[in-house]
């Protein structure tokens, strides 16, 4: 772990890895085997302060910075994936709300984030604009002291028990990306439907809906940034968030390795342990390498956000190497285990469905890409 961590924050982190790794280890596999939500734990989670690690600390968060707060979302990615992208994704509207709210707003939504009863979401996608938020459709019509949203928004994490929702919409019909603006909806109203997306793959303790708005309200106060802004915003939000779901792929990475590890010692065949067959300890060896290169990249990322330096590529070159990664080393994993580790009461079955998603939400691979050689020929 990087010197520049302070020694607060790494009590904070090795706190939340003994928190992870006793309490969330089973209630992961069960949420996986039963589909059921991690919301159940949200309570302590708000108690522990982890809803509020990106809000200052003069509005009732922990004020983390970017590389702990990273390092935090590891670890308790390396137990329960789908409690650390439910806690990313809360924090990744706190941060939003802090850079783009109006300060009235700003202050009463911040202090009002990190109690509990109040998880936020980020509803960007459109069941036609997934890779695209430039091509959503959901409309803001003006109305009475604000504005009115009419549309559809699909694979919303913290979708169901969320109740602050950062919605993309299109404040004018003319089909440019300054047509669209970023509102803060409140989502305990009867213009709001959400249905559960059942039948993931993988990371299902996390909630994902699709949500419907018939007119939902919006006061016009609850308006983020300037009329116009929403792309910059959500584009903004997203650069943050790709570190964290790198720093989930990079629990998920030590997990799986501490598995294939601990296994290969264990399992014996031609009357010696497997880890002492080279090719073993070749894809262990390449485990190790990858997932420490994917968390230098990610730390990089963090140290530049912190200085408050530009980071869009780094945080797209983290992601996508971390998220690729861990793929790798997942199937690694499940190798190493042979037909142990295509059963369901082996771990490293789950973690192999719950790393497919990293390289698909908050941007695909393919998006990385773009956003990297896009940067490059800039000059940036």
């Amino acid at each position: 772990m990087l010197t520049t961590i302070s020694d607060d924050h790494r009590l904070l982190i090795e706190g939340v890895r003994d928190y992870a790794r006793g309490e969330l280890l089973a209630l992961d596999a069960k949420w996986d085997k039963e589909e059921s939500s991690c919301c159940e734990r949200l309570g302590q989670l708000y108690e522990m302060g982890l809803m509020g690690l990106r809000v200052p600390e003069d509005h009732g968060g922990l004020g983390c910075p970017m590389l702990p707060y990273a390092h935090i979302i590891r670890e308790l990615s390396y137990a329960s994936p789908s409690v650390a992208v439910t806690v990313s994704v809360h924090n990744m509207v706190c941060e939003a709300i802090k850079m783009f709210a109006a300060d009235a707003l700003r202050d009463e939504m911040q202090r009002c984030l990190v109690t509990p009863g109040n998880l936020a979401a980020f509803a960007i996608s459109e069941p036609d604009a997934g890779s695209d938020p430039a091509a959503a459709k959901t409309r803001a019509v003006p109305a009475a002291g604000g504005w009115q949203l009419t549309g559809s928004k699909f694979w919303v994490t913290n979708g169901l028990h969320g109740r602050w929702f950062i919605v993309l919409a299109r404040t004018d019909h003319s089909g440019r990306n300054k047509d669209l603006s970023m509102f803060l909806l409140d989502a305990q109203q009867d213009a709001v439907e959400r249905r559960p997306i059942h039948g993931k793959m993988g990371i299902r303790g996390s909630e994902t809906a699709e949500m419907s708005l018939d007119g939902a309200f919006v006061p016009a106060e609850h308006l983020l940034g300037q009329p116009g802004d929403g792309l910059k915003i959500a584009l903004s939000a997203l650069d943050g968030g790709r570190i964290g779901i790198a720093s989930q792929a990079v629990g998920i990475s030590q997990a799986c390795l501490d598995l294939m590890v601990s296994y290969s010692k264990e399992r014996r065949q031609f009357n010696r342990p497997i880890a002492d067959f080279q090719a073993i300890q070749w894809m262990i060896a390449d485990s190790q390498t990858e997932l420490d290169a994917s968390q230098l990249l990610i730390d990089r990322a963090a140290q530049l956000k912190d200085a408050e330096q530009p980071y869009t590529r780094e945080a797209s070159i983290a992601k996508l190497f971390a998220t690729e990664a861990v793929n790798r080393i997942a199937y690694r994993a499940v190798q190493v285990h042979g037909g142990t580790g295509f059963v369901n009461e082996c771990r490293v079955e789950q973690l192999y469905r719950d790393a497919r998603v990293t390289t698909i939400y908050e941007g695909t691979s393919e998006i990385q890409r773009h956003v990297i050689a896009r940067e490059i020929l800039r000059g940036v």
